[in-house]
């Protein structure tokens, strides 16, 4: 489980695609501290490190993660929101992620407002109903707030801060993002599918 509070922005140093996908992710985490078989949140996506050194792991993406998620747009010096997973006791600063992304959203239209930026997002339709004004998404790991929603767009604003601590002040329109979205959201919604 994790938070969608990003606490670290990686790089990708090295990728290899032998059917499945091989990383290298350089991290200003202490390694020291990561043990083989970790779970680090990837831009949203769960995934394991399977062999590590100083400053660094390795993790691998099955073509499974690959279909469903943006990482196969992931290029050797891409930056990339990192999370390690939550431990008893942590803040939980965002809210509860799962790392599982449901889909792709695209980036649609950006405007600065102020000091924040507001961006808006195409979500595949299949995954809209799940979204709510004023509810949380994961977006590439972050969690967000949803501003509005219509039909199968919604938006959120970035203030500063989160610009400036994670790979969003990178982002452009067109740009295709992880989306997981709230797990209560979720299971209201089967709930009220089966009249529960």
């Amino acid at each position: 489980m994790f938070t969608g509070i990003i606490t670290d922005v990686g790089r990708i140093a090295k990728l290899e695609k032998t059917g499945d996908l091989h990383a290298r992710i350089e991290t200003g985490y202490d390694t020291g501290g990561v043990d083989i078989g970790a779970s680090i949140a990837s831009d949203g996506v769960c995934l394991t490190v399977v062999t590590l050194g100083k400053g660094w792991y390795d993790v691998d993406i099955s073509a499974e993660t690959v279909s469903k998620t943006n990482l196969g747009d992931w290029r050797v010096g891409h930056e990339v929101n990192l999370e390690r997973a939550l431990k008893v006791g942590d803040e939980l600063g965002g809210h509860i992620v799962s790392g599982h992304v449901d889909g792709v959203a695209e980036i649609t239209a950006m405007a600065d407002e102020g000091e924040s930026t507001r961006l808006s997002f195409k979500a595949p339709a299949v995954l809209a109903k799940f979204i709510a004004p004023k509810g949380s998404v994961a977006l590439n790991g972050t969690s967000l707030t949803v501003n509005e929603v219509d039909g199968d767009t919604f938006g959120v604003n970035l203030i500063s801060h989160t610009k400036e601590v994670t790979n969003w002040g990178a982002a452009k329109v067109g740009d295709k993002v992880n989306l997981e979205i709230d797990t209560l959201a979720r299971y209201v919604a089967r709930l009220a599918d089966y009249g529960g």
